[in-house]
């Protein structure tokens, strides 16, 4: 048997403590699927008194000390770029791998990270930096590194995922059912990073970096969050035989002389249809478009300790066993350098929603403002209301900034009472 693979923890907060409690209790059988034992040589902590049932003896408040120490695998559950960042250069450079949950940190220096692995000849690993126990990023840059893909489409986030799903299926308001996803646990007392769409952005920048081997950082992505979605949308969603979900979408679209990559975070209504739309409660699930393959789904709880610290654990195992074997995991390959293109050349649907006058030449008024920006009209709806008239519209596929546009024509419009609401449509052909 191998020497002991040393392991240390940085952080021992809702995953880290599953982690140490997993590579306790399940140590005869790492040590098998590895061929050595793991052994925790040390835990970073702020508060070593709130670890009671962590042997006091791992751990520590000095973080450069436990780097010091002849460790084989840095594994970081903290959060946060610095001085987090620091910590696992400093450890990369130094030959010791390192497995991060932190999707923050790696959507904005992940090739930076990469590039000190390298140097190092370490591995770097971070599964679960996005949803949580599903496997979807290995899969992107080892199952499917034989195919093209076109297209990654994912319910990214657990907590907006609730949400949404309750005020479709129990007509809570948002403000309702982000209280119900506060007192479960599923909401942070500042939700700011979940319902803002920061979160399922710095996932959808290490999701299209992956598919499409091309450097994308959290600030390519366009961001959009769900506080701003009423009931009424969701009645009107209902009405097109669609939901609403937060979604994170990357894919190829054509630019000019060649291809470009859309990376995009918003409320969007999906038919019921959809894979995803069958996607409830607090789960997490990605959508995959590949040209051999075809379509691909990936499902499954996105967070909590347990299945994040699962995701952990199997990098730890797979760094291990590289680590036995004398040799290093595949690095990820940035050949293909696509630009990211802005959101407005990105061509997208919208349906809008309008409170007007109900008399006559309003809605050819209304038709004409999309015509003169390009914009192609797939279906109309008139609801009269006395002398008020709401009018639904959808759109066919066209710029983004042309249905911007559009949109802010008909707010200036005398003719134009109110713009009630304005939601892409996504996961339709036209």
């Amino acid at each position: 048997m191998s020497t002991p693979i040393k392991v240390a923890l940085l952080g021992c907060g809702t995953v880290g403590s599953e982690v140490v409690r997993l590579i306790t209790e399940q140590s005869d059988d790492l040590t098998a699927r590895i061929g050595a034992p793991l052994q925790i040589v040390g835990i970073a902590v702020r508060r070593p008194e709130r670890h009671p049932d962590v042997s006091p003896e791992l751990l520590t408040t000095d973080v450069d000390a436990l780097l010091a120490k002849d460790i084989d695998v840095v594994v970081e559950v903290i959060g946060g770029i610095e001085p987090v960042k620091s910590w696992l250069l400093r450890a990369l450079g130094a030959g010791v791998s390192v497995v991060s949950a932190n999707k923050a940190l790696v959507a904005e220096a992940g090739d930076e990270l990469q590039a000190a692995a390298a140097a190092g000849g370490a591995d770097l690993y971070y599964e679960a930096a996005v949803a949580g126990a599903i496997p979807i990023l290995r899969p992107l840059s080892e199952s499917l590194t034989g195919d093209r893909i076109t297209q990654v489409m994912g319910i990214v986030n657990g907590t907006t995922n609730y949400i949404l799903s309750r005020m479709d299926e129990a007509g809570s308001s948002f403000s309702e059912a982000l209280s119900e996803a506060t007192d479960l646990g599923y909401a942070e007392a500042d939700p700011t990073a979940d319902v803002d769409g920061f979160d399922a952005a710095s996932k959808a920048a290490i999701l299209a970096g992956i598919a499409f081997h091309s450097p994308v950082v959290a600030a390519d992505v366009y961001r959009e969050g769900i506080s701003a979605v009423t009931a009424a949308d969701v009645a009107s969603a209902r009405e097109m035989d669609c939901t609403i979900k937060l979604l994170a979408i990357c894919e190829r679209v054509p630019d000019e002389g060649g291809e470009a990559i859309s990376v995009r975070v918003y409320p969007a209504m999906l038919p019921r249809s959809h894979p995803l739309a069958s996607v409830g409660d607090a789960f997490n699930a990605v959508y995959v478009e590949a040209e051999a393959a075809g379509p691909l789904m990936f499902y499954g709880k996105g967070a909590g300790g347990a299945p994040t610290a699962s995701a952990v654990l199997g990098d730890v195992v797979a760094v291990a066993r590289n680590k036995v074997a004398r040799s290093n995991g595949a690095q990820l390959a940035r050949y293909a350098g696509l630009p990211v293109r802005p959101m407005g050349k990105t061509p997208t649907r919208y349906h809008v929603s309008l409170d007007v006058a109900d008399r006559a030449g309003v809605l050819a008024a209304v038709a004409s403002e999309f015509a003169a920006n390009g914009v192609s009209i797939s279906t109309v709806r008139q609801e009269g209301r006395g002398e008020d008239a709401q009018l639904v519209i959808v759109t066919h596929i066209a710029p983004d900034e042309a249905l911007a546009a559009t949109v802010e024509k008909l707010r200036a419009s005398d003719l134009v009472r109110d713009v009630l609401s304005v939601m892409r449509v996504e996961g339709k052909d036209s």
